[in-house]
């Protein structure tokens, strides 16, 4: 079984990476690109077939340590 989470900074928050990202399309010519969320991407290896388990288990994780509640947002997929 695999999860994979993905993390994005709130739409509130400022994103300076995004922010420079944006611009730099739009230097480079890429027109039309309204805003870019830059974050963070993890799969995860799991054992076990106890897919429930797994997504409350990760679920603590991403709330606890792997994401910052309260600038971030996360979003949490198992793939059996």
């Amino acid at each position: 079984m695999k999860a994979k989470i993905v993390i994005t900074p709130k739409k509130a928050v400022l994103d300076p990476q995004g922010k420079t990202v944006q611009n730099a399309l739009a230097y480079l010519g890429y027109q039309g690109v309204s805003a870019v969320h830059v974050g963070k991407y993890l799969e995860v290896e799991l054992t076990g077939t106890d897919a429930a388990a797994a997504r409350q288990a990760l679920d603590e994780a991403c709330h606890r340590f792997l994401s910052n509640p309260v600038i971030e947002d996360y979003r949490l997929e198992i793939v059996e």
